[in-house]
């Protein structure tokens, strides 16, 4: 996908930290996905809401095939 949205149902969130820099590795699931195949995105943490949790249900916001931003959906 070079840009455009998902929807997401969060399974874990895993924070961080590369030379200091906090991101988080998110990990989700096409609610569309007969299988549930578990995938993984990598974001800043200023590019997530505040209080994701794992069973939320979110926006997966993309550019040039990844992840940029993550929103409440």
């Amino acid at each position: 996908m070079l840009k455009g949205t998902r929807t997401a149902i969060v399974h874990r969130i895993q924070p961080i930290s590369i030379h200091g820099q906090v991101s988080l590795d998110v990990f989700w699931t096409d609610p569309e996905d007969p299988e549930g195949e578990i995938r993984h995105a990598r974001v800043g943490d200023e590019a997530t809401p505040r209080n994701m949790q794992p069973g939320d249900t979110v926006t997966l916001h993309y550019l040039m095939g990844m992840v940029t931003e993550i929103t409440a959906a």
